[in-house]
This record gives structure tokens, sequence and C-alpha cells, in this order.
């Protein structure tokens, strides 16, 4: 791929994150022969979501085998839902055996870049004062790197600790303090088993109750363990059975949401059998359809909210003080730290950093009506950029990383097919980009995520930008090589 040099530093691609996204680019670069890259990450270390979230008790929701990648299976899981710090250590595994350390900058936030029509390459400035050139630029910064903060009256006058779970305080001392948690999404039902025993008090704030499943974790022995490393092929059979687990699953998710009134039933034994107390079981009985919002897993999530010194507030915040929370009925709670397991903004129209493309167009100003790209990828007006994990592409029921390797291999047949015919850029045509996601927002309400509910994958106007309204094999058929025909394509010169 042609170079170009303007000023400061040049490289024919630049990735933006180094977390499974960012790193499943950068590894099919390398397997494709292609060594001359650069990985900007802001953070000190690679790990993108799973170095960010680090709470107490941070584990996956999808079985290990399956949330890795298939190219690089890991015999050595210790358990069948794998904890923070076994995936981080993992995706640093990955990092070094495929020899990307040395194209990784760290501590390098990407400020903002500018595409040049007349070079055909994007300008990328970075926090330390230098504007790198490249012909490829790739967004691997994920949907779940932005925390949501609630609007809360008083939230900035609270006189103690407050840290979102995305951002947790390693130095805040929870030892016999009165603790607020607000809400009661996948972190916070991880969060509050970890730290009931310890804290002195904890009042969990909740606005809607989650549908909940027991996990089937357990711990992989030794013997099992061994036998993955040893028969490389029993690890790949298992993660193909826990595969096709899931995408039946989707069709209660993605064809027919009665389907899910099945999995409601096992969710409401589970909780009765969980909660004695009838008046708290009603607290934890949602009242939207299952799926509709994230259905989550855990076996000790109810247990906790038993204990003497756990209290399940359902009565709105009308306001936060310097000294604590005060509800709608009036009561006032002292805390002493304040933790908002609140979630990410993944719906919105945020691009992840300042993105000029043709003609100077801003990419918030060309997502103003939602976010939406041509297979989840590409953007009209915004020529050899390319985004992992973009709108549309998210799941809920399986694993991200099997859309992410679809996601690489599309951006890495594009790359192919630029070097091989000499193409300056190519840019999808915005008539294409629109008739694509006509046709899978139309998808939508025949989904269960289309059921009446409200939840963090939907836009404030309730359009659904996160979710892939299909199978994750009808996704990987889309993306399985890049095709020009609905792309504006530019010879070099």
């Amino acid at each position: 791929m042609q170079r170009t040099r303007v000023s400061g530093s040049v490289t024919p691609i630049v990735i933006v994150g180094s977390g499974f996204a960012g790193l499943a680019m950068a590894i099919r670069l390398k397997q494709a022969g292609i060594h001359d890259f650069t990985i900007f990450e802001q953070a000190g270390r690679v790990g993108g979501t799973w170095r960010d979230n680090h709470y107490p008790g941070a584990a996956c929701d999808v079985e290990s085998h399956l949330y890795s990648f298939s190219f690089e299976p890991n015999p050595r899981w210790t358990r069948m839902f794998a904890p923070q710090a076994e995936i981080l250590s993992y995706l640093e595994s990955c990092a070094q055996k495929y020899g990307l350390l040395p194209h990784i900058r760290l501590n390098t936030e990407v400020r903002g870049a500018t595409f040049d029509e007349r070079e055909g390459i994007w300008r990328v400035e970075t926090s330390d004062g230098r504007t790198t050139t490249a012909r490829v630029l790739v967004s691997a910064c994920g949907g779940l790197n932005r925390p949501a903060l609630p609007d809360i009256p008083g939230l900035g006058t609270f006189g103690g600790k407050t840290f979102h779970s995305a951002r947790w305080d390693d130095s805040a001392d929870l030892e016999g303090k009165t603790v607020a948690v607000i809400g009661t999404g996948a972190s916070a039902i991880q969060i509050v088993p970890a730290i009931a025993s310890k804290v002195g008090r904890l009042h969990l704030f909740q606005r809607t109750p989650p549908w909940i499943l027991p996990k089937r974790d357990r711990a992989i022995s030794e013997a099992e363990r061994e036998w993955f490393a040893r028969v490389p092929l029993l690890q790949r059979l298992a993660r193909l059975r826990q595969y096709w687990w899931h995408e039946l699953f989707a069709l209660g998710f993605v064809a027919e949401p009665r389907i899910m009134k099945l999995a409601e039933r096992l969710a409401r034994a589970y909780l009765a059998n969980s909660v004695p107390d009838p008046v708290l079981r009603e607290k934890l009985t949602p009242a939207y359809t299952m799926g509709c919002k994230r259905v989550l897993l855990s076996n000790d999530y109810y247990p906790a909210l038993l204990r003497p010194n756990v209290e399940l507030v359902t009565e709105p915040i009308e306001a936060i003080e310097a000294e604590g929370v005060r509800t709608s009925d009036g009561v006032f709670r002292e805390v002493d730290t304040l933790i908002l397991a609140t979630g990410f903004q993944a719906a919105e129209a945020v691009a992840p950093f300042a993105i000029r493309g043709r003609g100077g167009r801003d990419l918030n100003d060309a997502w103003r009506d939602g976010p939406e790209a041509y297979r989840g990828t590409t953007i009209a007006g915004f020529p050899n950029f390319f985004l992992i994990v973009g709108p549309n592409v998210g799941l809920g029921h399986s694993s991200m990383v099997f859309m992410i390797e679809s996601q690489a291999a599309y951006v890495m047949s594009c790359i192919e097919a630029m070097q091989a015919r000499r193409w300056k850029f190519v840019d999808v045509r915005p008539e294409a980009q629109s008739l694509e996601n006509r046709k899978l927002q139309a998808r939508f309400p025949r989904t269960v995520w289309s059921t009446g509910c409200v939840s963090w994958y939907q836009t404030r106007s309730g359009k659904n930008t996160t979710l892939w309204p299909g199978f994750t094999f009808e996704f990987r058929l889309k993306t399985r090589r890049f095709d020009p025909a609905p792309y504006e394509v530019v010879p070099m010169a």
C-alpha cells in the first residue's frame, strides 16, 4: 500500500484501540503479511473493556471457550465463564504472541482525524501533539468505552467517594462502610455479591429489575484443561456446541419472541426458589418481555440481596446530597461511597473521537439521526474509514468476538483489494448505506427488543442502533468478502 508523507509520522494503516477489536484487526494484518501499521492506545496497557472494567466480581457472561479468538483457543481457562483478570491476561498474551507490542503506542489518545480527499489520506492527531498520516483508519474503540452518568440532581455535590463501575477506584476502602450502588444491570449484579460481605451497609437503588437466569459456571478441572491442551479438537467441539446453543437461543430474540416465555418461566422459577420473601420477590420481578433488555446470568446476586446488611431500594432517587441519597418518598440515606453501575453510552450518536470526512463533514453531524453504517463497518462520506463493533453489530445472545472476527475479515478483504487494484480510496455510496439500514431496521419490529421496554440498545427516539437483528452466521455471510459494487472506488492517479 502506497505511503504518503505529509508531516509527522507515516503509516499505511492506523488502528485506534487495543481491546479484542483492535488486536483482531492487527493480527489479521500480520497474518496477511502486512507489518506496517500503528495501534494507538490511550491507556497504559492493552485490553479495552477488560482493562477498564476491573471492579470486584467482574467476569464474562459468555462461556470462555466461545468468548475468545477462534484462531487462538486457550485450553487453560480456569472457569466456564472467565473472570476479568484471565481475559485481560489472554489479550496481553495474544498481543505478545503475534508480535503486536512494537506496533502499539500506549498512553496516546487519538484526538481527531481528518480526511484529505486530494491525497486520499487520513491525518490523525494524537495527544502527544503529533500528526500521523495513514491511507486506512480503523476505529476499534468499541461501544462500551464511554460510561453513562445518571442525570440525578446534586450528583456532583456528594462529599464522599464517587466512581463509575468502569472507572473503579482501587484506592476506595469499602470495609465496614455504607455504600450506595445505583443501577441493577450487568455490572451491578457482579459488584453487589462481591462487596456485600465486606461493607457495613449496602443500599442498592433499582429503577427496573432485570431478568436473571442461573449461570452455568463451574471450575474447569486440571484434568479437563490437560485434555484440551493435548487434544485441541475437544476444545473446538466444546466451542462449536456453545456457539450453536447460543444461536438456538437467538430464535427467541430475532424470530419469535413468544419463545422467550419459556425462558421467562425458568427465570421466574429461579427467582421464586431464591427469594422467599414475596415483597422482595415482587420488587425483583420484571414487567417486560424477557430479552427486551439484556438478560443477566448470576448464581449469587439473589442470595446477596437476602443479607441483613443489604437493602433494595425501588423508590426513585430525588436528589443526591453532600452526605447521601434522598428518594422520592422523603427518606434520606447517609452513605460513605457512591458507586455508579449505570452502563455506557452505546446507542447515541457519539463518534469515538473528532472525525471529519469528505468536505470536512463531521461524523457526529452525519449521525445526528442516530449512528448507522454499511454492514456496521463503513460510513458514507468517510472513505477508507472502518469501524469494528460499529452500529448494529452488538449482540444480545452470543459472543461479540465472533462479530469482531467477521468485521476484521471484511476490512482485511477490502485492504487486500485496495492493494491489488491500486485504489486510492473506497467510499460506500449513501444510497447503499441507506438501503441496507432500512432493511435492517425493518427487521426489528418482530424481535424481542421491540416488545415495549426502554433499554440502552435504543436512542432517545426509540431507534435500535446497537444490536444486530439476526443470527451471527448471517452477519458472517454478509461480511465474508469485500464487494466493491456498493462503493465509490477512486483509483490512484
